[in-house]
């Protein structure tokens, strides 16, 4: 076929990673993926096809490996390495609109996503869309008592989905919310029921990309300090979420850190985030940052999971837009203070 061969590759496939504990929704939104009539052919890969009770009748044709639905989705498992999973998917024929990764409810996603995020063969036909959890909001605060895993759930997350909110009161979800958002500012949160997010706010939503996310959302690193609370609080003009702490509930061991200066220079900011992602990189979960570099027209984005790092030149700085530098840290034991103060030193 000559004209296959002038034809353009194909574009990356986005890729969201689902987090959540068991009970917190995700076998419902996974079925409604493979059930419903949405018209785009998502491949979803789940670490047990027990867990999400595939109903038969949906079933058109399976094999050891691959279950393929009657709406064009298909579901496989993840067989010992999850690139060769990816990999078996990408040489099926029909291209898929996405692919979306489970995790089982303790893992922690950072390495799934690390998978898309660094390895070449593997980005080179896939990117990573978004990392979404799905939190229960009556059982959220008994989990994060007596658990790590879903406390670094939220603070990895792009966007949470908290789920079951028919279950608390108002007051509950307020604080519920409250928790969430100290944890991690940026996230967007969906509220719902019975996993009754729109698959569109879910899936292919760029959230991971952070050039992307800047521009549907330009307030989107702003924190706490810079206006009232987080840029998607539905809030009546009498809101007083200001009230509740995560401190009600328990003690938030993953802070945020949200640094702010001026322009840099770019020879002592670079040293610096590589020796930072160094140092503290086991503790930081999630970095994201626009960075103001001297004599560069471009606003520099940057962003990293753990010690990786990537950054790029996004796009040009609009006329009247403040040059200013912001990062946003969000880990355990990270020494603000110092942080600040070594960010600072990096101004021009």
């Amino acid at each position: 076929m000559p004209e296959a061969a002038n034809s353009h590759p194909p574009a990356p496939l986005p890729v969201t990673v689902l987090t959540g504990y068991l009970g917190s929704g995700k076998t419902t939104l996974l079925n409604r993926i493979l059930s419903e009539d949405h018209g785009k052919r998502y491949a979803v890969i789940v670490n047990e096809f027990g867990e999400i009770g595939i109903d038969n009748d949906l079933i058109v044709e399976s094999d050891e490996e691959i279950y393929e639905m009657n709406n064009g989705c298909v579901c496989c498992t993840v067989r010992g390495d999850l690139i060769r999973t990816v990999e078996g998917l990408m040489r099926r024929p029909g291209r898929f609109d996405a692919i979306l990764v489970e995790t089982t409810g303790l893992a922690d996603p950072a390495p799934v996503a690390q998978t898309f995020f660094m390895d070449d063969d593997v980005r080179s036909k896939t990117r990573l869309d978004a990392v979404v959890a799905l939190v229960d909001a009556k059982h959220l605060p008994l989990r994060l008592k007596d658990s790590k895993e879903a406390e670094d759930q939220i603070a990895f997350a792009d966007v949470v989905v908290l789920n079951k909110t028919d279950l608390v009161s108002a007051e509950e979800l307020a604080q519920v919310e409250a928790t969430v958002r100290a944890i991690n500012p940026a996230a967007q949160i969906h509220k719902t029921e019975r996993s009754g997010v729109a698959l569109a706010e879910v899936l292919d939503r760029g959230a991971f990309d952070l050039s992307r996310a800047l521009e549907n959302d330009p307030h989107f690193l702003d924190t706490e300090d810079d206006h009232h609370h987080g840029h998607d609080h539905e809030c009546g003009p009498d809101c007083d979420h200001d009230h509740h702490h995560a401190s009600d509930i328990h003690d938030v061991s993953v802070q945020s850190i949200s640094l702010r200066a001026g322009e840099m220079d770019p020879r002592k900011f670079f040293p610096w985030i590589e020796k930072t992602t160094q140092i503290d990189g086991p503790n930081i979960l999630r970095l994201k940052g626009i960075i103001a570099l001297k004599d560069d027209p471009d606003r520099y984005v940057v962003q990293g999971v753990h010690m990786i790092l990537e950054g790029d030149h996004q796009r040009a700085w609009k006329e009247g837009e403040t040059h200013e530098s912001r990062l946003v840290l969000i880990g355990r034991d990270l020494d603000g203070e110092r942080l600040k103060r070594t960010f600072e030193a990096c101004q021009a």
